[in-house]
């Protein structure tokens, strides 16, 4: 690259982190999801609106040479691995002493019967579809059940709901769910690069991905101990956080060469760490969070938000219809589940709002859809709009719940099951 070609680069990183860290501000003191104001950000910078007022601007900004793409894009990567690379750290301990009646049943309410409603109807987005038809209705089942750690775990932290038996039963389905919902999305993605083109094939994707996942949880502490074990008085912490960093990218490459998705092994590398909680590596995790939540993630969603074109791919109908039907299907069927489950009509309402939100594994769907060829710009604006607006509602309909009672969600209230 030339001088010019660097310094304008750097620039649009610059700008994409300062629209999302500002976005982000500003959301907080509005009391909604950082995540919002972040992808917000990027919607200013990008062709919804900065390109509609001012096309060359935004040409010069973020496309003045060939390989800037691509330069943006491996940040996006990255910042999308380091989000999920985090988000294992926490499930864990935040899923812990999740209630198994009521888990058992939001899993059954939040992932198997919306997953099946929304693959069966993916016909209705059929002109959305740009990839494999299989590939798209796995698509369009996992976007029906998606749920959201990240997002949900925040409301549940400035609520100061965290420690509520209510907040680790959404946390502990919401975990099971996801997994399972990611190996899913690692066979759709095969099946879009043609690597699962027969039932053997699907049947081999899905064994190599379990076998990773088995490989991962099972055989990776052991050597992670040892290493540890014989790293322990001989390193710092910035040296542990250089081999915590080594250790994801391991990870993901390994994942990559069996061809399992390398979002899903950026999680499965998270869990691994989250498995050892001891005082040594505590402070690496939380320096390895801090960097990506406040540097690499925000620019994740900024460039999310960029690449949304609200003046030409977004279709209302589309969008109403595809959120209409999802948020009902899952809030109904989830509501239901946690009826089912001895909770009265109100907390399985919240069970309901709560299991809706699709925050950032929402988006990382449309991401992932959206980059593999599978759907096509309508439906990636569609997808991220929805996980914008059911954490949103999620947040709004909580807080409410807590100004007309605050101790609604404390100690045994409103549900035998927790």
């Amino acid at each position: 690259m030339s001088d010019s070609e660097t310094a304008r680069f750097f620039l649009s990183l610059v700008l994409l982190l300062i629209g999302a860290l500002g976005g982000g501000h500003l959301f907080e003191r509005l009391k909604m999801p950082r995540v919002i104001g972040e992808i917000a950000g990027g919607i200013v910078l990008g062709p919804s609106v900065l390109g509609t007022i001012s096309p060359e601007a935004h040409e010069w900004l973020f496309a003045a040479f060939p390989a800037q793409s691509a330069l943006l894009t491996a940040f996006y990567w990255f910042g999308l691995v380091l989000l999920m690379f985090t988000a294992g750290f926490k499930v864990q301990a935040e899923g812990g002493g999740a209630a198994g009646r009521i888990v058992i049943a939001l899993v059954v309410g939040a992932l198997m019967i919306p997953f099946v409603l929304g693959y069966a109807s993916a016909s209705l987005f059929a002109d959305t579809q740009r990839g494999d038809p299989f590939a798209f209705k796995l698509v369009m089942g996992i976007a029906a059940a998606v749920t959201s750690i990240p997002v949900i775990s925040r409301i549940f932290l400035d609520l100061g709901l965290m420690g509520t038996p209510f907040a680790r039963n959404v946390i502990g389905a919401a975990t099971i769910q996801d997994l399972i919902l990611w190996t899913i999305l690692a066979v759709a993605t095969a099946v879009q690069h043609g690597e699962a083109a027969s039932a053997a094939g699907i049947g081999r994707v899905v064994a190599i991905t379990l076998g990773f996942v088995l490989a991962s949880l099972f055989f990776a502490p052991a050597v992670v101990r040892a290493l540890r074990r014989w790293m322990i008085g001989k390193f710092s912490e910035a040296p542990f956080t250089g081999y915590t960093m080594l250790l994801c990218l391991i990870f993901v490459a390994g994942a990559s060469l069996l061809n399992v998705n390398i979002v899903f092994a950026a999680l499965v590398a998270g869990l691994v760490m989250a498995r050892f909680p001891s005082r040594h590596l505590a402070p690496v995790k939380q320096h390895i969070a801090d960097i990506a939540i406040w540097f690499f993630v925000p620019i994740y969603f900024a460039l999310v938000g960029q690449r949304l074109n609200l003046a030409h791919e977004f279709d209302a109908g589309l969008t109403v219809l595809f959120i209409g039907m999802s948020t009902t299907i899952k809030l109904v069927s989830c509501t239901l589940a946690a009826r089912a489950a001895d909770c009265d009509w109100a907390r399985a309402l919240d069970y309901g709002v709560s299991m809706n939100t699709r925050g950032g594994p929402g988006i990382v769907l449309a991401s992932v859809a959206y980059a593999a060829g599978i759907i096509d710009g309508r439906m990636f604006t569609a997808l991220v709009l929805a996980s914008i607006l059911t954490s949103f509602a999620t947040g709004l309909w909580l807080r409410w719940r807590l100004v007309r009672n605050p101790k609604v969600f404390a100690g045994l209230a409103g549900s035998p099951a927790e």
